[in-house]
């Protein structure tokens, strides 16, 4: 199965973690989110497949978070979703999605042992 990279190509981090796929012969799909936002209900899934807190996908030192006031701990996991869908530079970077997984590749090298566990046949 395929790998996607969701990516900023200015982010450093995002960077590393696309090279560091390709320096181990991968070649994923590569979607620039800021371009192409996802939507709320492929955030949702996004989240399904990451299986982590929703906090963990938001970039909680954006000017955005905090405008938006999205420290708020009553905010639901939808209504913090929809902030990122609203305003994409919200969603942290660089993910990594293959199949029904995700992971947050903050630091890129957490792709090490994550590559190992997927099934890429």
């Amino acid at each position: 199965m395929a790998l996607k990279i969701l990516h900023n190509p200015r982010c450093s981090k995002s960077r590393e973690a696309l090279a560091l796929l390709e320096s181990r012969g991968f070649h994923p799909e590569v979607v620039e989110y800021l371009e192409t936002p996802l939507t709320l209900p492929e955030l949702q899934t996004l989240h399904r497949q990451l299986g982590t807190p929703v906090r963990a996908m938001v970039r909680d030192n954006e000017d955005d978070y905090r405008e938006l006031n999205l420290a708020d701990d009553s905010l639901t996991d939808t209504q913090l979703l929809q902030a990122v869908a609203d305003r994409p530079k919200l969603l942290q970077r660089a993910i990594v999605v293959q199949g029904d997984r995700a992971l947050i590749a903050r630091p890129p090298a957490l792709l090490n042992d994550w590559l190992k566990q997927v099934d890429l046949g």
